[in-house]
């Protein structure tokens, strides 16, 4: 059975292992930004942590000082070499009780009888996640345990004032994963999930994190307003947005701007074409049809302009402060 609501320090102690969370400089992170995911899971058995590549051990095998060695690296092949053996012994994918065993029994046949020997995972390095794009603090984080995304970003700082409402996470996979299916394709492609940044905030979705995952929080979406509005360009959205509010933000319409005529233009997913769709701003006054939602990327197009002379209108306005913004059409 699964043991539940232990309480999250960074000096969780489980039996002999830390549970430390360090970032990229191997600095602890600070508590207070744990504040957000205080309790967590701890896992059964059959989870606990097992070392990677790359992790640093240290070896006790007590009454025998002289076997004794505070930090041996796990080798690109994922064993170890150890003081009188001969033979390398594979530690990754074993957890530090089992590799014990191991190493007790390895030297049982040769020099010592019935040896005591402890393994401690001193260094973690092999189950790293990376946190890039707009948060506080970036990077990459060696975790000893699951931690959910929620808790992933209150470790980087959580969102910076630059961050929009999305979030990307891409499972890369992992070579310290030693769970994976062994018929899993060395060529399988990378998994991309997309959330909205408030969903994991106010818990509506949990998603659990892998090693070698990197989570991507998205900056700021834009959209474009075009033609007959006061104040043409585009407008940065950190909130949903409706196509009124666009406008508003636009400093409204001119004089000459046809309300019922009010276009949308988006672009179809895996294609450079846009879909059209008319509104009429009268019709959403009187509240006859629904004030619709733009999406990161619409174009607000307040004129009869082909959608051709749109995109180079936007590009002419916007070509100072967004360079080579042709391409994002």
């Amino acid at each position: 059975m699964r043991q539940l609501a232990v309480i999250f320090t960074f000096a969780l102690a489980a039996g002999h292992h830390s549970a430390d969370v360090f970032a990229q400089d191997g600095s602890a992170v600070p508590a207070a930004t744990t504040a957000a995911a205080r309790s967590v899971v701890l896992e059964s058995n059959d989870d606990r942590y097992r070392i990677g590549f790359q992790d640093v051990l240290q070896i006790t095998v007590f009454k025998h000082g002289e076997l004794n060695q505070p930090r041996v690296a796990v080798n690109p092949t994922g064993q170890i070499l150890l003081f009188r053996l001969d033979e390398p012994i594979v530690a990754v994918c074993k957890t530090e009780q089992e590799l014990a065993q191991d190493i007790a029994a390895a030297y049982k046949k040769k020099f010592v009888k019935d040896p005591e020997v402890q393994v401690v995972v001193v260094e973690q390095k092999s189950q790293s996640i990376g946190v890039i794009g707009a948060v506080e603090r970036p990077g990459n984080f060696f975790l000893s345990r699951r931690v959910h995304l929620l808790e992933l970003l209150a470790l980087a700082g959580g969102p910076n004032k630059e961050a929009g409402t999305r979030l990307i996470v891409a499972r890369t996979g992992s070579s310290s994963n030693c769970h994976e299916p062994k018929d899993t394709p060395a060529d399988e492609s990378i998994s991309v999930t997309e959330f909205k940044i408030r969903d994991i905030q106010e818990g509506k979705q949990t998603f659990w994190m892998k090693p070698g995952d990197v989570v991507s929080l998205q900056a700021a979406d834009v959209v474009y307003v075009y033609g007959n509005v006061n104040e043409q360009g585009e407008i940065k959205v950190r909130e949903p947005i409706t196509l009124t509010q666009a406008i508003v933000s636009a400093k409204g319409l001119k004089p000459s701007a046809k309300k019922d005529k009010i276009r949308i233009l988006r672009h179809k997913p895996g294609s450079i074409e846009r879909d059209e769709f008319v509104f009429d701003l009268n019709a959403i006054d009187k509240r006859k049809i629904n004030d619709p939602y733009l999406e990161p990327g619409d174009i607000v197009a307040v004129s009869q302009d082909a959608t051709k002379a749109i995109l180079h209108g936007i590009t002419d306005t916007l070509k100072s402060s967004v360079p080579a913004i042709a391409y994002r059409f």
